[in-house]
């Protein structure tokens, strides 16, 4: 699951929502998407991606990272909060919060069915994301739902459905937003007429957390995905399929190799960094 990568909750302004249209990328021809949650984005390959994932609660303007026809998306974690976001103190007060992410410490699982978090997420996180001028929203460890649930089936019982209501929810607040969503496949049956783009991550290769090092994944594990990708486009014909596979772009042979096996499915693929902190330009050629 992308994001958690350590990012300290900073102070945003007065809150306003964009005046977004709900205009995806479907439908556009080839288009291209990237992420990156540092602080230091590079304005001028920033500019070349139709579809841009960054981290909002950087200190900084985004106009100069938005393209001719760029959509911009502010990350959310709607599965964990980490330590540094505004809204962990009133969280764990309340009883919201949950063991922490053993692979990233900072970041501590929510109960997505306690409503005090799908209260500060429609008042107070999302509306901050678009008062910078956003054009909607990345959803991140939805998953997490269904890991809980699968964990501890007694004390987690409905997380899923409790995702799946709480992305309905902020659909139903803010109609008009672009929202993006990682993986969350249990609740996309549910989830997919809600969203604009989803997201298959770790689909042909991933970072090893046990072997500290970049690994492929078998044709049987690209296919699972790939096969919940599909479906969820049938439920939702407009949405924009997308994919995220991990490996050092030292490797440009095998990096170029990723993007065209993504491609020739009918995604839309990024390659980058476990990091993500900063943009990896596509191998040319």
């Amino acid at each position: 699951m992308i994001g958690r990568r350590r990012m300290l909750g900073l102070g945003v302004g007065a809150l306003g929502l964009v005046a977004a249209t709900r205009k995806g990328m479907e439908g556009t021809g080839d288009w291209r998407w990237g992420v990156d949650y540092g602080a230091a984005t590079d304005p001028a390959l920033a500019r070349r991606y139709d579809l841009l994932v960054l981290e909002p609660h950087h200190p900084r303007p985004i106009a100069p990272l938005r393209g001719p026809r760029s959509r911009l998306l502010g990350y959310v974690s709607l599965g964990e909060v980490e330590r540094g976001r505004s809204y962990v103190t009133t969280l764990d007060r309340v009883g919201a919060l949950l063991a922490p992410n053993p692979n990233w410490p900072d970041a501590r699982h929510v109960d997505l069915r306690h409503p005090e978090w799908t209260r500060v997420l429609i008042e107070e996180a999302i509306p901050a994301i678009l008062a910078l001028g956003y054009d909607g929203i990345f959803m991140d460890t939805l998953d997490n739902a269904e890991a809980m649930e699968r964990q501890d089936p007694r004390r987690n019982k409905g997380m899923v459905a409790a995702g799946a209501a709480l992305v309905a929810a902020v659909r139903a607040r803010f109609p008009r937003i672009l929202m993006m969503l990682n993986r969350g496949y249990a609740a996309l049956p549910e989830v997919a007429p809600h969203i604009d783009y989803l997201l298959g991550e770790s689909m042909a290769s991933r970072w090893s957390f046990a072997g500290k090092r970049y690994e492929t994944l078998s044709d049987a594990d690209w296919l699972w995905q790939a096969e919940r990708l599909r479906a969820a486009r049938v439920r939702n014909p407009r949405l924009g399929l997308t994919t995220l596979d991990y490996w050092d772009p030292g490797d440009r042979r095998t990096v170029a190799a990723l993007y065209a096996r993504e491609r020739a499915a009918g995604f839309h693929p990024y390659v980058a960094t476990l990091a993500l902190d900063h943009l990896v330009a596509e191998p040319a050629g």
